[in-house]
């Protein structure tokens, strides 16, 4: 299951904690156990570690931050899934091979990444454009 909140990103860490924080911990705790969870809020880095106090098992992160500072941040005891900028995929190819490049350098190898865009795809983007980042992701991470 994905909690995915597109707005969270305008409160600040102090809101969040009061507003947000208890409901999403509800969720999560009334949920069966064992399901997996993705915890997922744009716009606001500073509120990743609240995200991953959450309950979840994994944080969506968008591209308002490094992937690997974004670890760092909640720590490796979570998954993290991101976190490509959806507008590259408005891109060339090459930009988009590039980018999915830097963020599989960032998650290192370290087991939990789930790679996907930090946020969803924009109605202009060419169906091509997407399929290649696919298959480039698979490709530069079979290795």
């Amino acid at each position: 299951m994905q909690l995915f909140d597109s707005w969270v990103g305008c409160l600040g860490p102090d809101d969040y904690r009061r507003f947000v924080l208890p409901y999403v911990q509800d969720i999560i705790a009334g949920l069966v156990p064992g399901v997996p969870v993705i915890n997922f809020g744009t716009g606001n880095p500073s509120l990743l570690p609240l995200l991953a106090q959450g309950g979840s098992t994994v944080i969506g992160v968008d591209w308002r931050i490094r992937l690997d500072e974004a670890w760092d941040t909640i720590g490796y005891d979570h998954a993290v899934q991101g976190n490509l900028d959806p507008s590259i995929l408005l891109a060339d190819q090459a930009t988009i091979r590039e980018r999915a490049r830097d963020i599989l350098d960032q998650a290192a190898g370290r087991p939990g990444h789930i790679f996907n865009l930090g946020h969803g795809v924009l109605q202009q983007t060419p169906v091509d454009n997407a399929i290649a980042l696919v298959d480039v992701v698979h490709e530069l991470s079979s290795k």
